[in-house]
């Protein structure tokens, strides 16, 4: 679990860090400063959920049906979340309209929340180091 882990955590950070340089540059010209802040806002998340994977992955303090659970929430938490942001910023670019699957962005929201509630919830758990 720990290698599937690491490998969502190195595809998110690097796919977050391509698609952020593509708002960057390559939107620019093409959306408004808001569009721009929206697209931002989804490579963000994705960004901090990549890095929430990595110490997931690496660390020895969360159990496997933890990290199992937190794995499959980020994944699709991200792809709801950032994926439908990225969506609606550029809304006006695509011959789809995003605004009519809007709705995932919450529910990929409450996902991630769903990853961080499950990550307190072990660490509450764990024994006391005296």
């Amino acid at each position: 679990m720990n290698k599937r882990i690491l490998i969502l955590a190195a595809i998110l950070g690097l796919t977050s860090v391509i698609i952020g340089a593509f708002g960057a540059h390559g939107l620019k010209q093409v959306l408004n400063a808001d569009q721009l802040q929206t697209f931002e806002v989804g490579v963000r998340y994705q960004m901090y959920h990549a890095l929430f994977l990595l110490f997931t992955g690496l660390t020895d303090k969360i159990t496997l049906k933890a990290k199992s659970a937190i794995f499959y929430l980020i994944l699709v938490g991200v792809i709801f979340f950032s994926g439908s942001i990225y969506g609606l910023a550029t809304n006006d670019l695509t011959g789809f309209d995003f605004k009519k699957i809007a709705f995932i962005t919450p529910i990929g929201g409450s996902l991630l929340i769903a990853s961080w509630i499950i990550i307190l919830l072990n660490f509450f758990k764990l024994k006391e180091n005296k």
